[in-house]
């Protein structure tokens, strides 16, 4: 029998290898930027064409390579990081392993122009798929210049299945953000086509996190600072009023580098228990400074996923630390004392006899409907009245052969306000009673032919708002209310980029956004029926639904604002409704699509059936 295990060759050894840390353009902007950052470098400046499909670029002022390690450094396991294996439990630096610049030319084209401070001219290399097609040299400033184009160009199967150029400047945006916020002491830029969405100033930590964030952060976060003889925890945590159903502002950094560690996260929650509604999140910016010895990050290619030696004693001091900050900076709202230019109240005197009681002067025989100007026949009730208008409403409701199931139109309006396109009832409505019974301002409760139907009032208008929503944008045909005083939303440079692919699903919804620049936008018109509703925060819940999708624009999107919409504008839980309004309502959500679930899965009906209720009373 012939042999038949053979080496591989290098080239693909090194597209095997890239499969793990070059898994997209995100991928590639990391690495080269670690690898400024390890070159003490005081300005990286960062350009991407096409979501990085095209070009992208890195340029560092940092120590620049020799003409050897310019070669050199494009083979697989070549470092300067590391020279022997126990160096792995004592790194200070971002990257160690050797294998991000081997990965990166065997499934792209690379150009390297990088020059030291001691060398009059800098040396210029070409590789493409692993294979060295030129080296030079070439005058070039001190520092490294990286240029990539046609990521995975030698992979087809691989390019495919990258994402829309959204999703992926979307994931170049959070890989750069996790660097940019360990490091305020550098210079950043980045360029997108041609169009800066970020210019950095080396500065404070707290600064360079509203300069990523946003400005409004930075009245919503409380500092936090301990040190102990196991870990050192500085970093910032938003205050309770902060907190919101999702938020993509979490980060966990150990020395200098981004982790994700759901236990420490958990930590975070526990100490916002009872402070902030239950599924609502919170923002913070959390730094680790511990012994590189007890701590190992060589366990995922990525990186991002380290173990501590003593995580259980880490998370109680990071506890304690959040507790102390918020109980510190930001505690519980006081009573408000300021008496300036309030009237002066004079405390109770028990002993103080000199007051009399307040007597009250009344007519016990007037009566405003007495008069030459109010007939007597216009104020006396009829004795059949009421009854007449009750027949009128709910006529033919009790009927036997009569159709129980049809909705009366008459009292439920069509929901789309179209006459072409009806959403026709899919669930057969039981006979039910008009009369209805609102508990605890939660609920509705109605008498049906099987027993007594409960519908929770938010999530069934919760149901029928996203309905609504879903079909405006899909028909482009949504109402716009104008607004008196246009408010303006300022955000992110990540959320900004969101945001703007979402303005043609906005704008058929009613919406009108007008950009002012630095990433501000004017909020001149919103769809009619949000009166009450906080725009900023819903248009914030927005965009940071859509960030968390991998889908490209589409249903996903449309369904996300549609979604976020009927959220912010349904009833909400402990308002009073009218029989009128609670009738409007059960009739509305049974011409929905789906009468028993919300959008997102949850409940809305229940039937609690007669011989159960019998049974209660055996």
């Amino acid at each position: 029998m012939s042999d038949i295990i053979q080496l591989l060759p290098d080239s693909v050894a090194n597209q095997i290898a890239a499969g793990e840390v070059i898994q997209r353009p995100a991928s590639v902007i990391k690495e080269l930027v670690e690898n400024a950052v390890d070159a003490d470098a005081t300005t990286i400046n960062v350009l991407v064409v096409d979501a990085g499909r095209t070009s992208i670029q890195v340029i560092d002022n940092g120590k620049g390579m020799s003409e050897t390690d310019a070669r050199l450094s494009f083979e697989r396991h070549a470092t300067s990081k590391i020279r022997k294996a126990e160096d792995l439990f004592a790194l200070h630096t971002m990257g160690f392993r050797g294998e991000a610049l081997a990965s990166i030319a065997a499934v792209a084209q690379v150009e390297l122009k990088t020059r030291t401070k001691d060398s009059e001219l800098g040396t210029h290399v070409s590789i493409s798929g692993s294979k060295v097609t030129g080296q030079e040299l070439v005058s070039c400033p001190v520092g490294s210049n990286f240029s990539v184009e046609n990521i995975f160009y030698n992979v087809p199967a691989r390019r495919k299945f990258l994402k829309s150029n959204t999703t992926e400047l979307n994931n170049i945006l959070v890989a750069f953000e996790r660097i940019v916020l360990v490091y305020p002491n550098i210079n950043f830029t980045f360029h997108s086509n041609g169009v800066e969405l970020f210019n950095l100033k080396a500065g404070s930590l707290r600064q360079r996190i509203i300069d990523v964030a946003g400005k409004k952060l930075n009245l919503e976060i409380l500092p936090i600072n301990v040190e102990t003889t196991v870990c050192k925890i500085n970093g910032f945590v938003g205050k309770p009023e902060a907190s919101r159903k999702k938020c993509s502002q979490q980060y966990f950094f150990v020395n200098g580098r981004y982790m994700k560690h759901p236990y420490f996260h958990k930590a975070v929650t526990t100490a916002f228990e009872r402070l902030i509604p239950p599924g609502d999140q919170i923002p913070y910016f959390i730094y680790f400074d511990v012994n590189a010895e007890n701590i190992d990050v060589n366990i995922h290619p990525t990186k991002t996923e380290i173990k501590f030696e003593n995580e259980q004693t880490v998370w109680q001091i990071l506890l304690a630390a959040i507790k102390d900050s918020i109980g510190r900076f930001n505690d519980v709202p006081a009573i408000d004392f300021d008496t300036e230019g309030k009237p002066d109240i004079p405390v109770f005197d028990p002993s103080n006899k000199g007051g009399a009681m307040p007597k009250i002067d009344f007519d016990p025989q007037y009566n405003p409907f007495r008069g030459s100007h109010v007939s007597q026949s216009h104020v006396k009730p009829t004795e059949n009245s009421n009854v007449s208008s009750w027949e009128k409403l709910y006529g033919g409701l009790g009927k036997q052969g009569g159709d129980t199931n049809r909705i009366a139109q008459d009292s439920t309006a069509n929901l789309f306000n179209t006459d072409d396109d009806v959403i026709e009832s899919k669930i057969n409505v039981e006979e039910k009673s008009p009369s209805h019974y609102q508990f605890k301002g939660r609920y509705i409760m109605t008498a049906v032919k099987s027993g007594l139907m409960i519908v929770d009032q938010y999530r069934a208008h919760e149901r029928i708002l996203y309905e609504k929503y879903l079909y405006q944008i899909k028909k482009k045909n949504g109402s716009s209310q104008q607004m008196l005083f246009p408010e303006i939303i300022q955000f992110s440079p990540t959320e900004s980029v969101i945001l703007e692919k979402m303005f043609p699903e906005l704008e058929s919804l009613g919406f009108e956004l007008t950009p002012l620049g630095g990433n501000s936008f004017s909020i001149n018109g919103i769809p009619a029926g949000l009166d009450g509703v906080d725009i900023i925060k819903l248009l914030k819940n927005m965009t940071e639904e859509f960030s968390e999708q991998s889908s490209s624009i589409g249903d996903g999107i449309n369904s996300s604002i549609a979604l976020q919409l009927a959220r912010s504008a349904a009833i909400p839980y402990g308002q009073v409704l009218s029989n009128e309004e609670m009738e409007n309502i059960i009739n509305n959500l049974f011409i929905c699509s789906n009468v028993n679930y919300t959008p997102d899965g949850k409940s809305i009906i229940c039937i609690l059936k007669q011989q159960d209720i019998e049974r209660l009373f055996h």
